[in-house]
């Protein structure tokens, strides 16, 4: 080797040095690169409740406007049963990589772990909050048939009964099951709980005239109400709603202070990545706020609660919390 060769061999060594750690550094952003570009293929959206009812109509509005600000398609997945126990199983179970979301609401995240002695997953554990989404006025009704027109003759009706009189709900630990055990208990009158498998076939035997009572969010009973095949007797909303502005609130015909919502908001498995979760969170309240979201759901009469993880997280043990001590009182056990 001359000595004029030796530069030229250390600079091809600091060359191939350079490209080594190049690659090296490559190599480390890849996992990085991967992450960034979430998502790369269609999102599947798990409603624990049948098609057709106010939780699969929320799904479904928002999934459009959501899919279009992440760049991939969302599929819905209505898994029902077991007081969404079913869907809330499946989706803690799932890949936390943030291709699963799950509407988790009132049962899955508040009624459950106090209904059941046992569960398959832990709510608070299994399940990481991306951001609460609406809540549902409950509005009590009666079927057409029943001839009251408020809460006071509803009593005068009931208790001239010799048996309970029978309600619906969308299913046992449901919302609407705690707001009307609590109505039984508040307003002393004897009732009987028929579940069902969600809101669509609870309506069609509450219009029909099978069952004739119940507590209906308004996104699932609006139609009925409009249409004359339910009778609306009183909200369970501290004010009345813009929806049905002519129907008093039970506290305003003698239940004080008596108020129940089902509310909802958007799940994923947890331990996924909190930019992920952070991506769906600016997905999910950019939906929220458009305007085709916003006029369904006034004209449905829901009330749209965007909101952070953390205020989800913090919003679901208050109301833990609050139903905890409602479910042991009346004795409420689905195992």
């Amino acid at each position: 080797m001359t000595t004029t060769d030796r530069p030229l061999l250390a600079r091809r060594r600091l060359t191939l040095t350079a490209l080594a750690g190049f690659a090296g550094l490559t190599s480390l952003a890849l996992p990085l690169t991967a992450q960034a570009a979430y998502p790369e293929k269609a999102i599947e959206w798990v409603v624990p409740y049948p098609a057709g009812g106010g939780s699969d109509l929320v799904a479904r509005a928002l999934a459009e406007p959501m899919a279009k600000a992440l760049g991939q398609p969302i599929v819905i997945l209505n898994k029902p049963g077991a007081a969404t126990n079913i869907g809330a199983d499946y989706a803690a179970k799932a890949r936390p990589d943030g291709y699963t979301l799950l509407t988790a609401d009132t049962a899955t995240l508040a009624a459950n772990p106090h209904l059941y002695a046992k569960l398959s997953y832990d709510a608070a554990r299994d399940l990481a909050p991306v951001g609460l989404m609406v809540r549902f006025p409950l509005v009590l009704v009666v079927s057409a048939g029943v001839p009251v027109k408020n809460l006071a003759e509803l009593r005068s009706w009931a208790q001239a009964r010799p048996d309970a009189v029978a309600y619906a709900t969308p299913g046992a630990g449901s919302p609407h099951h705690l707001a009307t055990e609590l109505f039984r208990e508040r307003s002393g009158l004897k009732l009987s709980h028929i579940p069902y498998r969600g809101a669509a076939p609870a309506l069609q035997d509450l219009a029909g005239g099978q069952v004739p009572m119940a507590f209906v969010d308004t996104a699932a009973g609006y139609p009925h109400i409009l249409s004359g095949k339910l009778r609306a007797l009183g909200v369970a909303t501290p004010q009345r709603i813009t929806t049905f502005p002519d129907v008093p609130t039970l506290a305003e015909q003698g239940l004080k202070g008596f108020e129940a919502y089902a509310w909802q908001g958007l799940v994923v498995p947890a331990g996924t990545p909190a930019d992920v979760v952070a991506r769906l969170n600016l997905a999910l309240v950019g939906a929220l706020d458009t305007t085709a979201v916003k006029a369904r759901f006034q004209a449905l009469g829901l009330q749209i609660t965007p909101s952070t993880p953390a205020q989800m997280a913090s919003y679901a043990q208050a109301e833990r919390d609050k139903w905890g001590p409602v479910i042991r009182a009346t004795g409420i056990k689905l195992d």
